[in-house]
């Protein structure tokens, strides 16, 4: 099993839902669960990572907070377009510590992941940290 920061495998946030300069979506996939993205309320919120190449993920772990229900799809396109869904998961509420929930993705192949916050336990969630097991 490989986890290592996404940027460092050459990934990318290529869309954001909601950005705030102080808390930028890169934040996401730097592996610093100090920094974090943070959405600026409402629902849903998303954003979308691309990766270097196509990538097999068996799995995707999230630090995050306030965050209630995130739905995952993805692509092998080019294209940040055409999503399938690959999983999703309820988190449970955790007040005043980060959520480190695990969504089994089950050996897909994806160039794009879409992760989709469709609701929090606040208007505003954070997303601190995004890795994928192989």
């Amino acid at each position: 099993m490989i986890e290592a920061p996404l940027d460092s495998l050459g990934a990318k946030v290529v869309v954001a839902s909601s950005n705030d300069e102080n808390h930028p979506p890169e934040n996401i996939i730097d592996g610093n669960a100090k920094t974090f993205w943070m959405s600026t309320g409402m629902f849903p919120q998303e954003f979308i990572i691309r990766f270097a190449e196509p990538t097999m993920i068996s799995a995707m772990t999230v630090d995050s907070y306030n965050v209630k229900k995130l739905k995952v799809e993805k692509n092998t396109s080019q294209n940040a377009s055409n999503f399938e869904f690959a999983g999703e998961k309820e988190f449970q509420h955790t007040e005043g510590t980060l959520q480190s929930n695990t969504v089994p993705l089950n050996g897909i192949k994806a160039t794009h992941l879409r992760l989709i916050v469709t609701s929090g336990y606040d208007h505003f969630v954070s997303v601190h940290r995004v890795s994928v097991q192989n």
